[in-house]
């Protein structure tokens, strides 16, 4: 490549491989499976908590992406088109299951205020003293609506705007959704908290219950 030639850009050369995987081109569509495969697959664990189902999950919507792929039009960032079929997957799939429901038109007036994203004093301490399984844990317990907010914007690091468009709500609807979600999330880890402190009480009582010698 000469000095004066700019190398491609990432951006860059994922639209070429967008652009040959729309014309039928199974080697870029190849290349684009491989740029997303990891991302998918997480974002499909963390929304399902089981391994099988994840892995079902992401080769599900990298079918769906084969068979799409025509109808993306670059009105928004590949990445934020792709979660959002991924997302649909994911519903879909747990809604057949029949897993409890949170409607994502279910709006609180009362969240249409930015919800903030610095946990308090309290949450800290909380959130310090579990294991990140009774985490995960109090994670895959949410709902699916709340789940999959949850983790597009505290996981993921999407924007509100960006899960509106992923999710195909308002972002007042996806504001009132996350907390929510915490706030279930709070309650859980505080009762997972519980059930440690009464372990460590009953280990604490066998101790000092052991005889002498």
């Amino acid at each position: 490549m000469s000095q004066g030639q700019a190398a491609p850009t990432k951006a860059g050369s994922e639209s070429h491989l967008i652009a040959c995987a729309q014309r039928g081109d199974e080697d870029a569509f190849a290349q684009l499976y491989e740029l997303h495969k990891r991302r998918v697959y997480s974002l499909c664990l963390r929304m399902t908590g089981d391994v099988a189902e994840a892995e079902d999950l992401a080769q599900e919507a990298f079918l769906q992406l084969f068979r799409k792929i025509s109808t993306f039009r670059g009105e928004s960032a590949f990445s934020t088109w792709l979660h959002r079929l991924v997302v649909n997957v994911v519903l879909m799939h747990l809604r057949k299951k029949g897993l409890q429901q949170v409607s994502l038109d279910e709006v609180d007036p009362s969240q249409e205020e930015p919800v903030k994203r610095e946990y308090g004093d309290d949450d800290r301490r909380l959130l310090s003293s579990v294991d990140r399984i009774t985490l995960k844990d109090a994670i895959d317990e949410l709902p699916p609506g709340y789940r999959a907010i949850f983790v597009l914007h505290d996981v993921e690091g999407y924007e509100h705007n960006e899960i509106a468009h992923i999710m195909n709500c308002s972002v007042g609807n996806s504001k009132s959704q996350l907390h929510k979600a915490r706030l279930k999330l709070r309650e859980a880890l505080r009762r997972g908290q519980g059930r440690l402190g009464q372990t460590d009480r009953h280990r604490q009582e066998g101790f000092s219950d052991r005889p002498e010698r």
